[in-house]
């Protein structure tokens, strides 16, 4: 069983590596590592390594296209889920290691938290670092946090903090999913149709390739009769919904629920008081829950 860690930064040793990793062979990796026979059994703690990456670049032509993808506006200054994406490689790599304790296949991407401290432009080269943390047990299996950080000639400007979870029979403790009596969902502000398109435009954009979000049978394999949207794509398109009133600095932060099936209708919904929340818009069973501070 899994212990909660934290490791300290001075215990962690940083590997600078020349470029951004391509999230192609990564993913080849990965499927390779879950075949019958590949590798043993996966450890108990987090690897003690920081990875890194510096002065990663905007291509303008790829942000146009997330913010089409995604629903923002055109424009220079950087949606606050962009440097997910630019920076994801270097977590994937992370991830795919053979010492990482959750395999990449059928993780779960339960919640994310983005800290965003000032405005971030296009024609700002960012260095990157991602690690690994706080590994904990969990009802269903084991989870971590994976934290990837942007920083601009020394100083942080940006954080994503990504909570997997792993699958695995046996364990119990750790922490459980609510399981009482769903509140009614908030009156929608909008709905958006869903189509299928968006499973394989996000995969184009984000990198983000895994068969359960671009393809039926990746999709059945892991339990779910057809593909699901990726969990940043429905957060991104929540914060595009809400750009214009974005501040300059601020943390905002979701939790994955069950996810949206493609095609599908969502109801999105969001409060003066910074929160908002996508559900199914027959159902009314949440989607994603997320607040704003």
């Amino acid at each position: 069983m899994a212990t909660t860690e934290d490791r300290p930064a001075a215990t962690r040793a940083r590997v600078e590596l020349p470029a951004m990793p391509a999230a192609g062979a990564l993913y080849r990796r990965a499927l390779l590592g879950a075949l019958p026979g590949a590798g043993g059994r996966r450890g108990d703690t987090v690897p003690a390594v920081e990875l890194a990456v510096t002065g990663a670049t905007v291509d303008r032509a790829h942000l146009a296209e997330y913010d089409r993808v995604c629903g923002f506006r055109l424009a220079d200054r950087l949606p606050p889920t962009y440097p997910h994406v630019l920076g994801f490689p270097l977590a994937l790599r992370l991830m795919t290691a053979a010492d990482f304790p959750i395999p990449l296949t059928g993780v779960v991407h339960v919640g994310n938290r983005i800290t965003v401290h000032r405005p971030l432009t296009a024609d700002e080269p960012l260095d990157f670092t991602t690690y690994a943390e706080n590994l904990r047990p969990h009802d269903r299996g084991r989870q971590l946090d994976v934290v990837l950080v942007a920083s601009v000639a020394g100083a942080e400007v940006w954080r994503g903090v990504s909570t997997y979870l792993g699958k695995e029979r046996g364990t119990g403790g750790g922490e459980r999913r609510d399981r009482g009596e769903r509140p009614a969902p908030p009156p929608a502000s909008t709905h958006w149709r869903v189509e299928p398109r968006v499973g394989t435009d996000y995969a184009r954009v984000s990198g983000d390739h895994n068969p359960i979000h671009t393809s039926r049978l990746g999709a059945r394999l892991l339990g779910f009769p057809r593909p699901i949207a990726h969990g940043m794509w429905s957060k991104a398109r929540c914060l595009a919904a809400l750009e214009s009133r974005l501040p300059d600095a601020f943390t905002v932060d979701v939790a994955f629920k069950l996810p949206v099936p493609l095609p599908g209708t969502v109801a999105f919904s969001a409060t003066p008081a910074w929160e908002f929340a996508l559900h199914d818009a027959r159902t009314g069973r949440p989607h994603l829950i997320g607040t704003i501070r």
